[in-house]
């Protein structure tokens, strides 16, 4: 019996800001991350729980 991965709840976002720049973050659900434009990081989603921490989190490219 396998399972499927947790879904990441939209409604979070309205909580969630980046820890760096306190700004919004965007949901892109095909990469299973939370970026932020500001910082230039993409936090990781796993099992539908956002790791917002800076050390977790994948620099973006420009």
């Amino acid at each position: 019996m396998s399972e499927t991965p947790a879904a990441f709840d939209r409604r979070m976002l309205e909580a969630l800001v980046c820890p760096l720049t306190h700004a919004t973050l965007e949901y892109d659900a095909e990469a299973q991350e939370l970026i932020s434009k500001g910082a230039k990081l993409a936090f990781p989603i796993r099992n539908g729980i956002p790791v917002m921490l800076v050390d977790e989190a994948r620099p973006l490219d420009d």
